[in-house]
């Protein structure tokens, strides 16, 4: 395996050390840099583009969660935390661990673990040369008290409400304060299509293909969801599903 290419964020400068010397048993992983705040930690991470992000959730001014719903994509998180609420909360967000403050050298090490198996997994993901997401790549979205991160793979379309973009996958539909033209020209191509202005779908979650008016289609989701295709994406439709 590469390097695992690693960034912490997180304000206190004793717990920073403290996970920098954890880190030294493990010489797989790469510290890219630090941030000792939301700000720094975004410009970071944009920059190194990193595997693995070390991200405190309790922080001044912003805290984590804002910062993951800043980023395009999120890096595999590992939150860490002196709060046992903010612990178990993290569960909901679909982060790949959480470690509690004061770290436990054996803790530490067992997340890393889980960060290599996780990566063995996503190994096969091909670059992108324009810098779309993948269908491995997660989104982090925050609507209310309730946040999640999800896998591209695992969304099933995407509709405009007003200036944003609500987001379809496993039973949820929570708004994406994105545009969905800002979300087309990062998703992968080879699975979503645009089926008319108001919609994206994902391919995989068609369910059945309905003939419509003046040549038109209806899609029908898993989710039992019915988009109709506008009349032009219906013949790039039938074309690209060689219908």
């Amino acid at each position: 395996m590469n390097s695992i290419k690693t960034v912490i964020v997180e304000d206190s400068r004793l717990a920073r050390n403290e996970l920098k010397e954890l880190l030294k048993g493990h010489t797989e992983i790469e510290l890219l840099g630090e941030a000792a705040n939301v700000d720094d930690g975004v410009v970071l991470i944009q920059d190194t583009r990193p595997d693995l992000l070390l991200l405190d959730i309790n922080m001044p001014e912003k805290d984590g969660f804002e910062l993951l719903e800043i980023l395009d994509e999120v890096p595999i998180t590992v939150f860490t935390t002196a709060y046992d609420e903010f612990a178990i909360k993290s569960f909901e967000y679909n982060a790949l661990d959480y470690l509690l403050k004061p770290i436990n050298e054996k803790r530490f090490a067992l997340a890393m673990e889980k960060v290599k198996a996780t990566l063995d997994t996503n190994q096969n993901d091909t670059a992108v040369v324009n810098e779309r997401l993948t269908e491995r790549s997660q989104i982090f979205i925050k609507e209310g008290e309730k946040c999640w991160l999800v896998r591209i793979g695992e969304i099933s379309h995407f509709e405009i409400v007003g200036n944003y973009t609500r987001v379809f996958f496993s039973g949820h539909k929570p708004m994406l304060y994105k545009s969905l033209n800002q979300v087309e020209e990062k998703l992968p191509e080879q699975n979503f299509f645009r089926a008319n202005r108001q919609q994206i779908i994902n391919t995989n979650f068609i369910k059945s293909v309905v003939p419509w008016f003046n040549g038109t289609l209806k899609l029908v989701m898993e989710n039992d969801a019915e988009i109709e295709v506008s009349r032009r994406q219906s013949y790039l439709f039938k074309d690209r599903m060689s219908l």
